[in-house]
């Protein structure tokens, strides 16, 4: 009473289950790896920001990619602002993740130290854009003099890596992106490799605004993801199973329709032959 699987429709249906279910199992595992890469990431946040600050020269040096072990760990360093090359960066949001405006980037000529008089980029925190995106705009003073940083260590920002496109012909003194390989050929001196998002000392006022600590509490949807990929997968066969169940049940009471008529049929008495009355003139 199963030939009915061999029927085109139900060859059909079964190979398209066969194909699903090892697709929804992969997607699963894709979710479920997305979750462990969260967790993990989450946990290297969480440390390098509760080690204790170093020197930034510990962690990196001019022309040198920072390792991504070494994002967001607290580093110091002591130097005196160039102000006069100090660039703000486009299309970044404040810590409401709505508002439009730019990040204040300004050089650090460091004062001590191995790397004496290399530079290092600190990224000093957001202002308003403003109404005129073509010029240069108003930004918060630095400290003048030399000054103490400390801040979170942070990797050479790159379109493949942020997604953000690399646009030229800016107005002066604007970029896309913090990368200090761009900076060093713009400043002509060597730059430490990364950027610092500034923490401390906080601004007058504070102004500009300091880039928010990363989010490294929420674990996102991606476990949620994957189990119901695999309950997906799960439900393939079973699925199955019932539509077969109920095609079988129904072609039984089919036949067995089918039959009943029939012996209906059968048994009930044939109806009498009729005769013809022959009229007399």
């Amino acid at each position: 009473m199963y030939r009915f699987l061999l029927s085109r429709q139900w060859v059909i249906l079964t190979l398209v289950g066969l194909v699903l279910i090892p697709v929804m199992i992969k997607l699963g595992f894709w979710q479920f790896h997305r979750h462990e890469h969260r967790v993990a990431q989450n946990q290297l946040i969480s440390d390098n920001l509760e080690a204790r600050p170093v020197p930034v020269t510990d962690l990196t040096a001019p022309g040198r990619p920072l390792p991504r072990d070494d994002m967001w760990r607290r580093v110091t360093a002591t130097g005196t602002y160039d102000t006069a090359h100090e660039v703000v960066v486009r299309q970044r949001t404040a810590a409401d993740e709505q508002t439009i405006g730019y990040y204040v980037l300004t050089p650090l000529v460091l004062g001590q130290g191995p790397r004496k008089g290399a530079v290092l980029l600190v990224n000093r925190g957001w202002i308003a854009a403003g109404n005129d995106l073509t010029r240069f705009p108003d930004v918060p003073a630095a400290p003048r003099g030399q000054v103490t940083v400390t801040g979170r260590m942070m990797r050479d920002e790159t379109t493949e890596g942020s997604g953000i496109k690399d646009k030229r012909g800016l107005p002066e003194r604007q970029v896309m992106l913090i990368n200090s390989e761009q900076q060093a050929e713009a400043l002509h001196r060597p730059v430490l490799g990364g950027y610092v998002e500034l923490t401390a000392p906080k601004p007058p006022g504070g102004k500009p605004e300091p880039v928010p600590a990363p989010d490294h509490d929420s674990i996102g949807p991606h476990m949620a993801y994957a189990v119901q990929w695999w309950l997906f997968a799960a439900a393939v066969p079973v699925g199955w199973f019932v539509l077969v169940r109920r095609e079988r049940r129904d072609r039984l009471a089919a036949a067995a329709e089918g039959a009943a008529a029939e012996a209906t049929a059968e048994s009930a008495p044939a109806a009498p032959p009729s005769r013809t009355v022959a009229s007399s003139d």
